[in-house]
């Protein structure tokens, strides 16, 4: 026979397993977004520094994202890194460049945060640049705002780049 007490604890746990099990339905970035400049506050260095162009593909709560910009010397680049919440993904840049990023999806699952570090060589010159972008998309799903933030030696550099969904 069961005491008053271990049902008690019983029912805890269950209930626990439910709460636990229970996940906060994540907003779907997943598609082809297009820079829209006219809605972007992209700094002293304008678009040059915003990708032009980024692929999502969201499944399970992975996100890999593709993202295209103006290289130098005005060459398309494009990177790809695939992002998993709590775990560091790496991704080359160039040859001496790399980048480490984390994600962290937010609360309501409707905005995500990326937590990076730019590392490499330029010039013979070691450098470290961390920085974050806050991603959060709109509620009809056709766009985005991207927010990110940018320590360098010369200084913190913010930009807001707005996306629309092709």
């Amino acid at each position: 026979m069961l005491t008053r007490k271990t049902r008690a604890l019983a029912a805890l746990i269950a209930l626990s397993a439910v709460l636990f099990s229970f996940r906060i339905a994540q907003a779907d970035f997943s598609g082809t977004w297009s820079l829209n400049e006219s809605k972007s506050e992209l700094g002293q260095f304008g678009g040059r520094m915003a990708d032009s162009k980024i692929s999502i593909e969201q499944k399970e709560g992975i996100l890999t994202v593709t993202r295209t910009r103006a290289g130098m010397g005005g060459q398309e680049v494009t990177t790809k890194e695939t992002l998993t919440e709590g775990k560091e993904s790496e991704v080359a840049i160039n040859a001496s460049i790399k980048k480490k990023s984390t994600l962290k999806w937010a609360a309501d699952g409707q905005s995500f945060t990326l937590s990076y570090v730019i590392s490499g060589d330029f010039n013979g010159n070691a450098f470290e640049w961390k920085g974050t972008e806050t991603w959060a998309i709109a509620a009809d799903g056709k766009t985005f705002s991207l927010t990110g933030t940018l320590n360098t030696p010369q200084g913190e550099v913010t930009t807001k780049a707005a996306y629309d969904k092709k």
